[in-house]
């Protein structure tokens, strides 16, 4: 992707003058995206940057100055401190991040996705309809895992999506949405989920050189029915068999919220001897992921790789690497689009996907009201990557000196 800034056709008028706020669980990610666009900005050529119509083009920082503060109740207020009017306004939130904490009546309480999606909420509305647009960028979706209804319960998702356009979102951009049927809840607003495919495959193939990318050595493995489209894009760009288990449930009963998995059954080719590129959304406790890679090591599957686009780890990672010492699985692959713990990234089994640069790409492309359709399908990256490996041209990654994975 090297100057791909370059031959975008970035030469239309900003739709407005750009402006980032990044909640607080997401401002480690968002000033990795500032940095990319700052240097971009500087660095490309436009006889037109003198003009109205591109005031503020070239700025020190995009990201404004916002705070949400608690009072002793644990009730809180948005405030913007500098001026938002005009401004294509870009919202950046992680409703994952647990490790914030705030005072309530003298107790620190960590922040759940409800206090982050109440936060956003807040934000908007000390906008006050003054900004040009609004632009949500929510990497994990906020209740994604309840956009259907099975027997008399909520929609939360759904109704995230409608009170987020009520009080002024234009657009709304997620990655790997649990479900993309969601955006039907809002037909008539901007809504992308978009997938972090090549990432994945990059840093797949950085990390271990000695990949054969051919459907006589690989195979890609969604872990559920669910997640079949993730699997076969994956498959179909890199020329790979496909297989896939389906859970089959116990409907009789509910264990913390769901129905409990009898076993995983797979259907697909024989796996002897080859590697396994798992693909999934998320990875939550991991017990489901831990259990396909044990079925595929007793199909005498070769090396097995996961990539889940956010690793929540939610019962931490010591049967992570258990499963690592066993032999289960080589290496998982997540994305730091969500909140990672110093522990995760200190791991040997674990590859960080940054996705800043990605991120970036979009809303310096949305900015100037260009079409971002080639960012949401990566095949022709994908393929380059891929041609690079073969012909060893790849950059490989090398721990760095204190041992701790780099990032792909």
């Amino acid at each position: 992707m090297a100057n791909r800034e370059e031959k975008r056709n970035l030469e239309t008028i900003p739709v407005g003058s750009l402006g980032m706020i990044a909640l607080d669980g997401c401002r480690p990610l968002g000033e990795k995206i500032d940095q990319y666009l700052v240097k971009w900005r500087r660095e490309r050529e436009s006889e037109h940057k003198d003009s109205l119509a591109f005031t503020g083009y070239q700025r020190k920082s995009y990201l404004l100055d916002a705070r949400v503060p608690r009072f002793g109740s644990g009730e809180a207020k948005g405030m913007i401190l500098e001026s938002v009017r005009g401004i294509d306004l870009y919202l950046l939130v992680d409703v994952c991040n647990y490790s914030l904490t705030y005072s309530l009546c003298g107790h620190e309480n960590h922040m759940s996705p409800d206090d982050h999606y109440q936060n956003l909420k807040r934000i908007i509305a000390a906008v006050g309809g003054k900004a040009r647009r609004i632009t949500v960028i929510m990497p994990y979706l906020y209740e994604c895992r309840q956009h259907k209804r099975t027997a008399r319960e909520s929609l939360d998702c759904a109704l995230a999506l409608q009170e987020l356009v009520q009080i002024g979102v234009d657009n709304i951009i997620t990655f790997d949405a649990h479900d993309p049927k969601v955006q039907n809840a809002i037909p008539l607003h901007g809504f992308e989920t978009v997938q972090p495919a090549y990432q994945f495959v990059k840093g797949l193939l950085r990390s271990t050189p000695d990949l054969r990318v051919d459907s006589g050595h690989m195979m890609a493995i969604s872990p559920d029915e669910g997640g079949m489209g993730r699997a076969i894009y994956i498959a179909n760009v890199l020329g790979l068999d496909m297989g896939m288990f389906y859970k089959r449930r116990d409907y009789t009963q509910v264990v913390n919220g769901r129905n409990p998995i009898v076993a995983h059954e797979f259907l697909g080719s024989n796996v002897e001897g080859k590697d396994m590129v798992i693909i999934e959304d998320m990875i939550s406790s991991g017990e489901s992921i831990l259990e396909v890679a044990s079925l595929l090591k007793e199909r005498k599957a070769k090396r097995i790789f996961v990539c889940a686009t956010f690793g929540l780890f939610t019962d931490g990672l010591d049967r992570f690497d258990k499963a690592y010492r066993e032999g289960l699985f080589d290496r998982i692959l997540t994305t730091n689009l969500i909140y990672q713990t110093p522990q995760l990234l200190e791991r040997e089994w674990y590859v960080n996907c940054d996705m800043s640069k990605y991120v970036a790409y979009i809303i310096d492309t949305l900015n100037h009201d260009s079409s971002i359709s080639d960012l949401l399908n990566p095949s022709e990256r994908i393929q380059s990557v891929v041609a690079q490996h073969r012909r060893g041209e790849l950059q490989r990654i090398r721990p760095l000196p204190d041992g701790t994975p780099p990032t792909a």
